[in-house]
């Protein structure tokens, strides 16, 4: 039985447990639960803080785990990420009092406040920058008003919350993290068909279903604007003169497609949701 890590809570927890469900996963009903077993599909989930999954599935207590790139990093695990799974992306930044750094190494010597001590640590040792590290659990944009700390590393989204702080970003992107799949046991069969259910969540989160009728004339600039996956299906119409065309679009392109199909000379376009993929 194929044993999988799911965060408990935080940003990662509602959209990992909605994959699973949409891969078609037994979730848990209890949300006190701390594990439930899947019979069907013969895997166990085990429902754990997002910061100690690394860990676990490190030490092969777990097969395999979903929690984010930074945590997997900053847990120096021997975990190994196996597939990005697009959701929960944030940037890590240093950021410090206006005018007070004007690059990397202006940090030299310094006090660095931050949650993640590993990953900032290895990424100023790789830039040659030492620094004094103020291990913080959470909230770290007050180091430096409270004087703690000279600058601090952390998720940046829009800068709001530091600039509300009276800090500035400065120097290079340390991380652009995501939600990934992560294990030490990679080759699985059940590790495998976790991962292609997976992305089959994802395409069909990111595609849809485009179809329309087109002139013969017309098939050549209609499929160049919808050229699928692939190939697009052309089906036969009752009217000889004119066909019908099936492909998947980015989902973001929809109406950009539809406006530029109708120019062309298609009609009766039709959208339809994706529900489950297998590219």
């Amino acid at each position: 039985m194929l044993r999988i890590a799911v965060p408990n809570k935080g940003s990662l927890s509602e959209t990992a447990s909605e994959m699973l469900l949409e891969a078609g996963y037994t979730g848990r009903r209890d949300p006190r639960a701390l594990s439930v077993r899947d019979e069907r599909n013969d895997v166990e989930f085990f429902y754990l803080r997002p910061r100690d999954i690394a860990t676990y599935v490190g030490s092969g207590a777990l097969d395999v785990g979903i929690t984010g790139r930074d945590l997997l990093i900053d847990s120096r695990s021997a975990a190994n990420e196996i597939a990005s799974l697009d959701f929960g992306a944030s940037t890590f930044r240093f950021a410090g009092p206006p005018g007070a750094f004007a690059d990397l190494a202006a940090l030299a010597g310094k006090r660095v406040a931050t949650s993640y001590p590993a990953l900032v640590g290895d990424f100023l040792a790789r830039n040659g920058v030492q620094v004094q590290i103020v291990s913080l659990d959470g909230a770290v944009e007050s180091a430096v008003k409270l004087g703690v700390a000279d600058a601090v590393a952390d998720v940046v989204s829009t800068g709001s919350t530091l600039r509300a702080q009276g800090l500035e970003i400065f120097g290079p992107v340390i991380l652009d993290s995501t939600a990934v799949l992560i294990s030490t046991k990679s080759d699985l069969p059940g590790i495998t068909v976790l991962q292609r259910r997976l992305q089959g969540v994802l395409v069909a989160r990111q595609y849809v279903l485009v179809d329309y009728d087109v002139p013969l004339a017309l098939l050549e600039a209609a499929t160049r604007v919808t050229p699928g996956i692939e190939s697009p299906t052309i089906s036969p119409l009752h009217d000889p003169e004119w066909v019908a065309v099936r492909a998947m679009v980015p989902r973001a392109d929809t109406n950009h497609v539809m406006d530029e199909l109708y120019q062309i000379g298609a009609r009766a376009i039709l959208v339809s949701a994706i529900h489950a993929a297998r590219i």
